[in-house]
């Protein structure tokens, strides 16, 4: 029924995360209707983006340069540096503004069933870095899943003779949260992780 063109974009759009084939059509066709607006300014900034994007030699970011404005930041505590799975987890952190240090993005986490293994992710580069730049504190910042709670492990293995102070986010119940609507390892993790008030 459609040109191939907008086909495309439909089916490319529909890849993104959280869109399905419905939500493409309905954004193609809102593109379309403001084309000089919107889809002509969004095609420039993705084709600028897809040009200029860099990962960070140092941390992983993503930025226009390397290293990042992150590791340039001389205001950063040069002491500490927070362990994130990818890139997103890094933004969440900045938006939050409750971390001030340095970054380590491992670029996944070990996982049997995907085939990725300790060679897969950047974990040599963070003992590196831990072991020659002052590091004082690793705070490993990674999902509460068996897999991000397996390379926390390996990570303080490797890490266990650095002489920096490995830490972890706590786990629990969320502010607001409900007992009768968590799940039982959330309930469990609460319970390990409880604290005299």
């Amino acid at each position: 029924m459609n040109s191939p063109e907008i086909d495309s974009l439909i089916m490319l759009l529909s890849k993104l995360p959280g869109i399905g084939p419905r939500s493409a059509r309905r954004a193609v066709l809102h593109l379309i209707k403001r084309r000089e607006g919107l889809m002509m300014p969004l095609s420039q900034s993705l084709a600028d983006t897809a040009t200029k994007i860099k990962t960070c030699g140092t941390c992983g970011n993503l930025d226009t340069s390397d290293p990042c404005l992150i590791c340039r930041d001389p205001e950063r505590d040069k002491g500490a540096i927070c362990v994130i799975e990818d890139a997103g987890d890094l933004w969440a952190l900045e938006r939050s503004g409750i971390f001030s240090g340095q970054y380590h993005v491992l670029g996944g986490v070990l996982s049997a069933l995907d085939g990725i293994g300790p060679d897969d992710l950047t974990i040599d580069p963070l003992v590196s870095r831990v072991r020659d730049g002052g590091i004082s504190e690793v705070i490993l910042a990674l999902n509460a899943t068996v897999d991000g709670q397996t390379t926390a492990h390996v990570i303080m293995d490797r890490l266990a003779d650095s002489g920096a102070k490995v830490s972890g986010l706590a786990h629990g119940l969320p502010v607001g949260g409900e007992l009768d609507y968590l799940d039982d390892g959330t309930i469990a993790a609460a319970f390990r992780a409880r604290r005299s008030v």
